[in-house]
């Protein structure tokens, strides 16, 4: 089979792909991509087994149809060194690829195209459907993927829940210290239904995803899901098993409530931080009805420090405790200029949410656990 395809958009469709690829992997053809051609068509593949990403190209010049497996690594170096397009000639029988430029010739040899893994198939009988547009499901995966658990030790925790119901769209993700609810007030589905993507998937989905409303459709079944958008076809394994019951865990009404400026406290949060127990990661909050004290102390090395910023706090004053680092990432996923603290006990979760919102169909919600100080 023969084909003539632009270097640029080439490359753009590799670049994309070949985050799925891992650098170690124990079957050849998954460090390679999966060029198949098809009614003028080539379809570009790339899989980890648990995740397959395929994107579509059309062509203008193509002779015959097959397909074949080409190392991943040197077919994306090789193309990124041109701005032109360029030619390939492949044989199927004997496995040789050319590619040819302006200029000159490259002759690899790849595998056989039977020897890829198998992309999964959803069942259509236990399967849902749902259509989005694809800057939701971007904003559901930006603002809540930070906050799954990074480890296997509790692998229910490490991926972005989503959940449909009649009313509303619910992203969330908790490592048990912290955790994100998203809502989508605009987006309901008549029948219930759930699934839980785990967090490679959700990340390389943050990096392909458009930020506008193109269509994305998801197909899913309890192993898998397939996610449709633009020329790109995304087939994940799936997170199985019950997701934690966190609207259990969110407080209701909190009594004390104070407002403060978001890009202040980050500042504050990066200063203070520093001279913070590396251990431990400590903050002190200090709040008071129009004043915020935050500090940090590591007795080790004999350092500490403290800022002071304004605030409105509807409360007697409060000494709580928080790891820096976590309540940074939240700060940091929020919109809005100001962000509310809503608090009752130092021992108790604490909410924080944007004060106003970017759109009134969408709800962001915070959960951070304090630390004990004695």
């Amino acid at each position: 089979m023969k084909f003539v395809i632009s270097s640029n958009d080439l490359l753009n469709q590799l670049q994309s792909l070949v985050k799925v690829i891992k650098s170690k992997n124990t079957l050849q053809a998954l460090d390679c991509f999966l060029l198949s051609i098809e009614n003028r068509q080539l379809t570009l593949t790339a899989s980890d087994l648990d995740t397959t990403i395929s994107a579509i190209v059309d062509l203008d010049i193509a002779e015959g149809e097959g397909e074949i497996g080409i190392d991943a690594r040197r077919l994306l170096n090789t193309v990124k060194e041109f701005n032109e397009p360029l030619t390939f000639d492949i044989d199927t029988e004997n496995l040789k690829v050319d590619i040819i430029s302006s200029n000159g010739k490259y002759t690899l040899v790849g595998i056989n195209g039977e020897e890829y893994p198998t992309i999964p198939r959803i069942d259509e009988v236990s399967s849902n459907k749902i259509v989005m547009p694809a800057e939701t499901l971007l904003r559901a995966i930006n603002h809540t993927i930070f906050a799954a658990i990074d480890n296997e030790a509790r692998p229910i925790m490490a991926g972005v829940y989503m959940g449909f119901n009649s009313e509303m769209m619910t992203a969330a993700a908790t490592d048990t210290h912290k955790l994100v609810r998203y809502r989508r007030k605009n987006l309901s589905v008549k029948q219930e239904c759930n699934f839980i993507l785990p967090n490679k998937p959700a990340s390389l989905l943050k990096s392909l995803l458009p930020k506008d409303d193109t269509s994305v459709e998801i197909v899913f079944d309890p192993k898998n899901a397939q996610i449709r958008f633009s020329t790109i076809t995304f087939v994940s394994r799936l997170i199985e098993g019950n997701y934690p019951k966190f609207e259990s865990i969110i407080p209701v009404n909190p009594p004390f409530k104070m407002i403060v400026d978001r890009a202040t406290l980050q500042s504050v949060l990066r200063r203070v931080g520093l001279y913070a127990s590396q251990s431990v990661q400590l903050v002190k909050f200090e709040i008071a009805p129009s004043e915020l004290v935050v500090s940090a102390q590591d007795t080790h090395f004999n350092i500490s420090a403290f800022e002071r910023i304004p605030c409105s706090f509807d409360g007697d004053s409060m000494v709580i405790g928080f790891k820096s680092v976590f309540l940074y990432e939240i700060l940091d996923n929020l919109p809005g200029e100001e962000v509310l603290f809503e608090l009752s006990e130092p021992s108790r979760a604490v909410l924080i949410s944007p004060t106003k919102s970017e759109n009134e169909n969408e709800d962001i919600l915070s959960l951070l656990m304090p630390i004990y100080i004695e």
